[in-house]
């Protein structure tokens, strides 16, 4: 299925939303107008000067952007002390996107979808949540501007991310637990499709990954983008030149994307996006690009983890974040095109890693990032002493404290 090298690996998405084969709208008919007239007034807002001056200020002054680029010195240290000889051990260095306002890069995303839905008039705000980050993100938003705010979660991700529950109900946000399928982000992404095919009229449907129909894939990627836009600054001014490597967890992808995009055109960047393997490849685990292959779910063609007669399966996690079994489109492109290396990180790797962060870094990252981190700390060490690697922590840790506290004995 290998396609030939496109010139620019930022073109992307055609008139019709695919990425090669993959993304498109497969959609009810009932959503086709909305899907065509979300798609109309982002085509407008993306050419207003107004728009972005109040995206950009309220990015500025509401969530604290920019996010730092820090050195991890000691993370660092540490596996140069792993490195075979003195010669090797990349320079580590953080995009600490859980210092934004809510603890996550949701908050991006979901300010530009909020804007927008108030362009159009819409005063009812739905959601789909699994770790709650997102849930959380529109939550706030809907507070700041007085909107409605339903956001649909799965009972199993209810249970384990209680901080984040707690939070979206003090910001006025009604959670509705799904308990249909596994219980988690992809069945809480079925019930707020049917709640959007119902309440056609007055409802935005804000989702929270680069997944679904266009064109959310590209539209959630743009407002992400602001994270590869600042790093590529933030390393030209720490460095003066831009980095050798970039690493991302993923689970729809829009953290990964809006680190990746800005720099997909410079072809000697290595990329790293990371999925969940669960407890394994071979067992359970929510690797779609790994195990998976291409089907259509929730609006887009894209791989996804499915059985032999294309029934989509369960996808298993340690983190809530990463369960889903699918992946935004542009990435499974990306698979496709070779331009980004999709590594996986079991969950045992991913514990590890979340607390070797916290105590060579003080950082207590989530348990998302965790997974990109798995692989910074294999792959730090064979690379050369100057090779500058950038990993998006994209969330806090202290919504998966309880998770962490149950796999390690309570501590």
């Amino acid at each position: 299925m290998n396609e030939q090298t496109p010139n620019s690996f930022r073109t992307g998405p055609d008139d019709r939303g695919h990425f090669g084969i993959f993304g498109g709208r497969f959609v009810a008919e009932t959503l086709m107008p909305l899907i065509l007239d979300l798609e109309r007034h982002y085509e407008l807002a993306k050419k207003d000067p107004a728009f972005h001056a109040e995206l950009n200020n309220l990015l500025t002054h509401y969530v604290g952007r920019p996010s730092p680029l820090y050195f991890a010195e000691r993370l660092t240290d540490y596996l140069r002390g792993k490195a075979t000889d003195a010669e090797h051990g990349a320079k580590i260095y953080f995009k600490r996107e859980e210092l934004n306002h809510t603890g996550a890069h949701k908050i991006n995303n979901v300010l530009g979808q909020i804007l927008l839905a108030r362009r159009m008039g819409k005063t009812r705000i739905i959601a789909e949540t699994g770790a709650g980050q997102h849930g959380v993100a529109t939550a706030t938003a809907c507070a700041r501007f007085g909107l409605e705010c339903i956001v649909y979660m799965g009972e199993v991700d209810v249970e384990r991310q209680k901080p984040n529950v707690f939070r979206m109900h003090m910001l006025g946000a009604k959670v509705v637990p799904v308990q249909s399928g596994a219980r988690t982000l992809k069945d809480a992404m079925n019930e707020a499709l049917r709640d959007w095919v119902t309440n056609v009229e007055n409802t935005f449907y804000c989702i929270g990954t680069a997944a679904g129909p266009h064109p959310y894939p590209a539209m959630v990627r743009d407002f992400q983008c602001v994270i590869g836009e600042e790093t590529r600054t933030q390393m030209q001014a720490a460095e003066g030149r831009l980095p050798d490597s970039l690493f991302a967890c993923i689970g729809g992808g829009s953290n990964a994307i809006g680190l990746f995009h800005p720099f997909l055109d410079d072809r000697q960047i290595e990329i790293y996006g990371v999925e969940a393997a669960g407890y394994g490849l071979d067992k359970a685990h929510a690797a779609s690009l790994a195990g998976g292959r291409p089907g259509v779910l929730h609006g887009n063609r894209t791989y996804l983890l499915m059985d032999a007669d294309g029934q989509i399966e369960e996808g298993h996690s340690i983190s809530a974040g990463l369960d889903y079994p699918g992946i935004g489109p542009e990435h499974s492109w990306l698979k496709e095109t070779g331009r980004v290396t999709y590594l996986s990180t079991t969950d045992s790797e991913a514990l590890a890693a979340f607390q070797l962060c916290a105590q060579q870094e003080g950082i207590i990252p989530a348990l998302e990032p965790a997974h990109a981190l798995a692989k910074v700390i294999d792959i730090a060490p064979q690379k050369p002493r100057d090779h500058l690697m950038v990993v998006n922590i994209s969330g806090r840790g202290d919504k998966d404290i309880f998770t962490v506290a149950d796999h390690l004995g309570g501590m």
